[in-house]
């Protein structure tokens, strides 16, 4: 393109899921659906870990932070796309585009960093039984949940850095529902290598070490589980886990791995919501329903709360009783 024919981009549209109106109208309603119940879910997580001290233990220690970190990952795409679906403006600027880039690349890192910690956490306490409280103290659980929050921020930051050194010119329009590095990176105009190498040297650091040992904790569970006779709870924990690791990882590698040529835009969107939408979704029912610990840490808080309504209406009408009955004696 001829210097005389670019023009610099302020602001991107993103397309989304098309221009239907009837059919943006039910999107919105089914998305703030699993918005609203993916912040319930991942919030009460959040609140039972940090209130219930028998689940102040590693595994839910790990357990509280992918909740908090689903509960960012979606505000940081559902809510714009949300807004959007509202107002039916499909604007975004450059620097809100870049920003929403940045933390969706921070929770995707983090993600994939804690499930990798959650299956050192599950290979310790089934390989490893007798040491894993020595091993996988909280000090340690403390040091991994920061190291991989902390390495997610750095290593990310590095990337969007020099992708705010970059302009964009020519068309201003991203097929999808939100900023992704790949359509970002297409609308640059100039040499653009240094960015895309920096790009594949995060995007390598940041998933060799989840690709690299999740397999190995998950080969030395498999083995030791068909080696133990009674494995009821220990093989309820591993398939917990497993779910979790196989949606994420499956619809991830399908859009970032597959061959994204073929595939047709709408089938990579939703490959796309997948992981960004629905996962957040269903790892707080996966962890509280299919967990008894969770569920027991769920009664009790009920029952606590219905027995403390239960008394501060009895006092309430102790009370009640007692002015009246202090009116009707001054009365007479």
């Amino acid at each position: 393109m001829e210097d005389g024919n670019q023009t610099l981009i302020v602001e991107f549209i993103l397309l989304g899921f098309g221009n239907v109106p009837e059919m943006e109208t039910l999107l919105f309603l089914l998305l703030l659906l699993i918005y609203i119940v993916t912040m319930t879910g991942n919030t009460l997580i959040i609140t039972l870990v940090v209130t219930d001290q028998h689940l102040q233990t590693p595994m839910y220690i790990f357990v509280g932070n992918l909740s908090f970190l689903e509960i960012c990952y979606s505000s940081a795409i559902l809510c714009r796309l949300l807004a959007s679906l509202l107002t039916g403006n499909k604007t975004i600027s450059v620097s809100g585009c870049l920003v929403q880039l940045y933390f969706f690349g921070i929770m995707a890192n983090s993600e994939a960093l804690l499930l990798t910690a959650m299956s050192c956490d599950r290979y310790l306490a089934i390989c490893n039984p007798l040491r894993n409280a020595a091993l996988m103290n909280g000090r340690v659980c403390f040091q991994l949940v920061a190291g991989c929050w902390i390495s997610s921020v750095v290593v990310c930051g590095i990337a969007i850095v020099f992708l705010f050194q970059i302009t964009f010119c020519g068309l201003n329009e991203i097929d999808h529902f939100f900023c992704d590095i790949s359509p970002v990176i297409k609308l640059s105009c100039g040499d653009t290598r240094t960015l895309q190498e920096i790009t594949f040297i995060v995007c390598t650091v940041g998933t060799m070490i989840p690709s690299v040992l999740t397999p190995i904790t998950y080969v030395c569970i498999i083995t030791t589980i068909l080696r133990i006779p009674s494995t009821t709870g220990k093989k309820k924990a591993f398939s917990t886990h497993l779910i979790v690791l196989t949606v994420f990882y499956g619809t991830v590698f399908t859009v970032y791995v597959g061959p994204i040529a073929n595939t047709p835009k709408v089938l990579h969107k939703i490959f796309s919501l997948c992981y960004t939408v629905l996962i957040p979704t269903i790892n707080p029912v996966i962890y509280s329903l299919r967990n008894k610990d969770v569920n027991e840490s769920l009664r009790e808080n009920i029952l606590k709360r219905l027995a403390l309504r239960k008394r501060l209406r009895m006092r309430k009408t102790n009370c009640s009783l007692r002015y009246n009955a202090g009116e009707l004696i001054w009365f007479l």
